[in-house]
């Protein structure tokens, strides 16, 4: 890589890790945010949701109008609008502005995400330097996931949970001033009209669905959360319609009809939604179980977040020998097998240790599976769609973030019921949670790799 390729390497890997950082840097602080604003019990998990929503959402849509109006353009804004909700969110005095402070840092992501990606594809053309220069996006992708729930930790116990915000301040602006330096302009070649309908169907459809599935997670499955679940259903039905028969399309159906494009975004959903979830419920075993601080919380993560970037940094090498598609069925395989090992987990603090283990076996896989994906999901789509590919590639890792966690809540609160629970009972919820969610990623891992292995015989 050139001096200035590095240079842009290093501020586009910045900005994606942050934003992965934010979406899970108030997880441990959730209660001292709750306490210090006067959020009900029921309103603190919004925290989350709200930035979910809008970060998986609307992914789709920037990522696109990046591609007309200039990926560095979006980007520069994108980060503009994250110092200015940090900020807001930093200084809040109630729960409304704290939830408008995260609806903004949600659009941020949406906005900074695809257009990262794209700039760095699109910088990137020489296939082996591609490789390297995603592999290391994934690390910083994943990795900020679990970082940002220690950095979480660190920061409410030593500072205060309003650092969680001020902590992307002066990085936002950083990137502001030196992107412009580092970074050449990208956009589409060629300029064609916004799809507006199909922009609005795609994202009140992700809206309506992401709703439905955090409310199942949240109140179990009820009237409300089956309506917003059928009328998800239907607006995707109707989107893809309209794009059957729109010229400018915002994705085009011969793109989605793809098998590498459908088969790769499908395991995104199973790969960041299976880690987030873990993620999770290592926090409550634990805090709740083993009841220590959020700190140790944070520090028993350290062991997927050190997995994640030693897969980024040897995975690129494993892809010059082995087919992505390989690699991605047998590394979700794998990310599943090495996540039920928990199950076998006691109240006994001593389990910690094979439990950091197993969870970095797990997270060097879990990064094999993403890196893998990300290669399908660019490598087969041009360079004037990159915007579509990588915000199509982005969102479907937000939608698995978004979703991971309510619907296997779903599971934990389906055995451990209402009312008191005991810690007994609890360890049963977060063994069968955790069952449920590996057990998918085996099924699924052993699915797509028989099912890519099948395409990649086919001749032709």
């Amino acid at each position: 890589m050139t001096g200035r390729q590095i240079a842009a390497l290093v501020v586009l890997l910045a900005s994606q890790f942050m934003m992965a950082a934010d979406f899970s840097v108030l997880n441990v602080a959730l209660p001292e945010v709750g306490t210090a604003l006067g959020f009900s019990t029921g309103g603190l998990q919004w925290i989350t949701t709200t930035f979910a929503l809008c970060a998986a959402g609307c992914t789709l849509v920037f990522g696109r109008v990046g591609d007309y109006v200039g990926r560095r353009r979006i980007f520069t804004a994108g980060m503009a609008v994250l110092a200015v909700s940090s900020l807001v969110g930093g200084i809040a005095e109630s729960p409304t502005m704290l939830l408008v402070a995260r609806t903004l840092q949600g659009l941020s992501t949406a906005a900074v995400t695809p257009a990262a990606l794209a700039l760095l594809t699109t910088a990137f053309t020489e296939p082996a330097l591609r490789t390297r220069a995603l592999g290391l996006n994934s690390v910083m992708m994943s990795s900020g996931f679990s970082v940002g729930a220690i950095l979480g930790g660190f920061l409410t116990d030593m500072f205060s949970w309003r650092w969680a915000f001020f902590i992307n301040i002066p990085v936002a602006i950083a990137a502001i001033l030196v992107v412009p330096l580092v970074v050449d302009e990208s956009r589409a070649e060629q300029r064609t009209r916004v799809d507006l309908p199909g922009a609005l169907l795609i994202t009140l459809g992700l809206f309506s669905g992401i709703y439905g599935v955090t409310r199942v997670g949240e109140e179990g499955f009820d009237i409300i959360a089956g309506g917003t679940l059928i009328v998800a259903a239907a607006l995707m039905g109707v989107f893809w319609a309209v794009e059957s028969r729109t010229t400018d399309a915002l994705v085009p159906v011969r793109v989605l009809k793809k098998p590498d494009i459908a088969f790769g975004n499908l395991a995104a959903l199973f790969i960041f939604g299976g880690e987030t979830a873990l993620i999770f419920f290592t926090g409550l075993y634990v805090q709740d179980v083993l009841g220590l601080s959020s700190l140790v919380a944070g520090l028993v993560l350290l062991g997927i977040g050190v997995g994640q970037i030693i897969a980024g940094t040897v995975g690129p090498r494993i892809l010059q020998r082995v087919r992505p598609r390989t690699m991605l069925g047998v590394s979700l395989f794998l990310q599943g097998a090495f996540m039920l090992p928990a199950l076998w987990a006691t109240a006994d603090s001593r389990w910690l240790i094979p439990l950091i283990a197993t969870q970095f076996v797990n997270a060097f896989f879990s990064m094999t599976a993403a890196l893998s994906f990300m290669v399908i999901a660019t490598s087969s789509i041009d360079s004037d769609m990159q915007g579509m590919a990588t915000g199509m590639a982005t969102q479907s890792q937000q939608v698995g973030i978004a979703i991971g966690i309510p619907l296997i809540s779903a599971v934990f609160a389906a055995v451990i019921g209402h009312g008191t629970v005991t810690v007994a009972e609890e360890l049963e919820g977060i063994h069968t949670a955790i069952g449920v969610a590996g057990g998918c990623q085996v099924v699924i891992g052993l699915l797509l790799w028989a099912a890519l292995r099948r395409r990649t015989a086919l001749p032709g």
